[in-house]
């Protein structure tokens, strides 16, 4: 096996899709993928407008995220158009599932929604990133690394 070839066996697949209303999720899903993409990984990064169920064929690795609805730190939710998305996608899934969402004043329970509509598609506990201005913080780089990591 020569050294192309083996580098492409370790390249890990990741997808990125995210619902962004004023931009900022979708700011913190491009410095998402830039990272991981920088990092060695071949990156996909799509609006759920952009999804179709033939964009997860090999991936290894899928981060959903959305903006954080709701001002109340109990009244947070996903938005209906993440919500049915979320609902129709395939189960089982092959990738390994993490969540990441962009908040004003807090996520409060926008984790514990966005895993509910998930219908099991993740367990109990799961890898979850978060920003306030759509940045990729140095410790959600050290989130991300375990991440993709761990097999």
């Amino acid at each position: 096996m020569n050294s192309k070839e083996t580098e492409n066996q370790m390249m890990k697949k990741v997808i990125i899709i995210y619902n962004s209303k004023t931009g900022t999720t979708k700011k913190y899903s491009n410095e998402i993928g830039m990272y991981l993409r920088n990092n060695g990984n071949e990156v996909v990064v799509l609006s759920i407008e952009e999804y179709t169920n033939d964009k997860l064929n090999h991936a290894d690795y899928l981060l959903l995220g959305c903006w954080t609805s709701g001002l109340m730190f109990f009244l947070q939710h996903p938005e209906k158009i993440w919500i049915d998305f979320a609902t129709k996608l395939p189960n089982p899934l092959k990738p390994k599932i993490a969540l990441f969402t962009t908040y004003k004043i807090l996520t409060g329970s926008m984790f514990k929604k966005m895993h509910m509509h998930l219908n099991g598609l993740i367990g109990a506990s799961f890898t979850a990133i978060k920003s306030r201005n759509g940045v990729l913080s140095e410790s959600d780089k050290k989130v991300l690394d375990k991440f993709i990591n761990l097999q």
